[in-house]
């Protein structure tokens, strides 16, 4: 029998080390995605898997963050009765939980591992729409009780930022940009898939059942579950590091950035919420199911975003979402003045569009800036975690906003015109920082 050669020896030790190391509770003990040996070797398919069991458990917990944007537009007909500053609260306050329970969301993964995370967020979906079903049955019920049932869905908006997380620790860096490319649009698509079946649903036989509007998750979210249990890992090397964050916190472009997310990404889950009580309002006649297409065009055009950005700069394209963005308000202001309900419709599909092409230039953006300012990949990793929470508020400043002007101007007009003038400040401001000197040669 021939000796093993030194280098066949060394190749048996690498390929040792290169091996995927499982235990008990789906954990994997050693993960190293850079290892093309390891990576060749099943892990790229054991990420995949990963990726797809997320997304799935992400849109779900879209679609709960999202539910109310089209259950409010039907509790009139339910036999409520609201003012409107009412209904828009019940629109915005999941908005608001969501975005607070983001970062907490982020270290999860580390603490209690992807995969028993995923199933545990996805069972906490069980909260929210179990609140709704209770809640929407009775038209006597309180307002300050359907508030704290619309507040449990941000519980949905807190998934999007664990999901991430989860995920970056999966993949390697070439690869990485992708994979939480396809988890953000295929979460983000939860919202227009709730706004397309749920009106469908609750309307199926005679008069309106809204309590369906909480009945159709509940399958899909202990389907969720099971799939995460039975399939996704845990991965012992994905630590928190909040050191990531403190180090974004002390950096400029941390917050410069976090200002302009509010206005694409923010935009995005504003109008996402609004839309439907939009159409309702203004065009009663118009079935409200088309509410749906915003947030999917959005959804759609995110990936395009950070794409088109790759090619040209993700200043560029964010500024030019930003034009876009104020020409589809002053669109859907002559629309109104009008009553064009195809004017409407339309600037409003290109106003989502605009929104989700910056998101995806902005989060391009992120370690791009870092790097040309002399940040750390650290400081970047904390500023798309701070950034991601920020940003999600103004899904709750665009429903307010549109409450305020009602109330006050009966008209939801001078909102639009003070969310055009924002619009021109981001751009001016993204402008300025990054598209001018050393940003602009280095196609920030």
């Amino acid at each position: 029998m021939s000796t093993p050669t030194a280098r066949e020896a060394e190749a048996t030790q690498s390929a040792g080390r290169s091996a995927v190391q499982r235990r008990t509770g789906r954990w994997i003990d050693r993960w190293d995605p850079e290892d093309k040996t390891l990576w060749e070797d099943g892990g790229r398919r054991t990420a995949r898997r990963n990726l797809v069991l997320s997304i799935f458990a992400e849109f779900l917990g879209f679609g709960v963050w999202a539910v109310w944007s089209i259950v409010v537009p039907q509790l009139p007909a339910a036999g409520f009765d609201l003012t409107v500053d009412q209904m828009f609260w019940l629109i915005s306050v999941p908005a608001l939980v969501g975005a607070t329970l983001r970062i907490p969301y982020t270290f999860a993964v580390p603490v209690f591992g992807g995969r028993n995370w995923t199933i545990a967020s996805a069972l906490l979906l069980l909260l929210p729409t179990g609140a709704l079903i209770l809640t929407v049955g009775d038209s006597t019920t309180p307002f300050p009780v359907l508030l704290g049932a619309a507040a449990l869905a941000g519980l949905g908006g807190g998934n999007f930022a664990s999901s991430m997380a989860n995920i970056s620790f999966f993949f390697p860096e070439k690869e990485k940009g992708a994979a939480l490319g396809w988890n953000a649009a295929g979460g983000n698509i939860g919202t227009a898939a709730v706004q397309l079946a749920v009106p469908l649903v609750i309307v199926a036989g005679a008069g309106v059942a809204l309590d369906r509007a909480g009945l159709i998750f509940i399958p899909f979210i202990l389907l969720a579950a099971f799939l995460a249990w039975r399939w996704m890992d845990n991965l012992s090397s994905a630590k928190a590091d909040p050191r990531s964050f403190a180090v974004a916190v002390h950096h400029k472009h941390t917050w410069v950035i976090s200002f302009i997310y509010i206005g694409t990404f923010g935009s995005f889950i504003g109008y996402a919420g609004a839309f439907p009580t939009l159409l309702a309002a203004q065009f009663p006649e118009v079935a409200i199911p088309l509410a749906f297409l915003g947030a999917l065009v959005g959804s759609v055009a995110r990936p395009l975003g950070g794409i088109l950005a790759d090619r040209v700069g993700g200043a560029i394209v964010t500024v030019g979402a930003f034009a876009v963005m104020a020409l589809g308000a002053v669109g859907a202001i002559v629309a109104l003045g009008s009553g064009s309900f195809p004017l409407f419709f339309g600037s409003f599909l290109g106003l989502f569009i605009a929104t989700g092409m910056g998101n995806g230039s902005v989060y391009r953006m992120i370690p791009a800036v870092f790097r040309t300012s002399g940040g750390t990949a650290k400081a970047a990793a904390g500023c798309i975690g701070i950034a991601g929470s920020i940003g999600a508020f103004g899904g709750f400043l665009i429903p307010r906003g549109f409450a305020l002007s009602t109330t006050v101007a009966g008209s939801i007009v001078p909102a639009l015109w003070l969310f055009i003038g924002v619009y021109a400040v981001m751009a001016l401001v993204c402008w300025l920082v990054y598209g001018r000197g050393a940003m602009a040669a280095a196609r920030v």
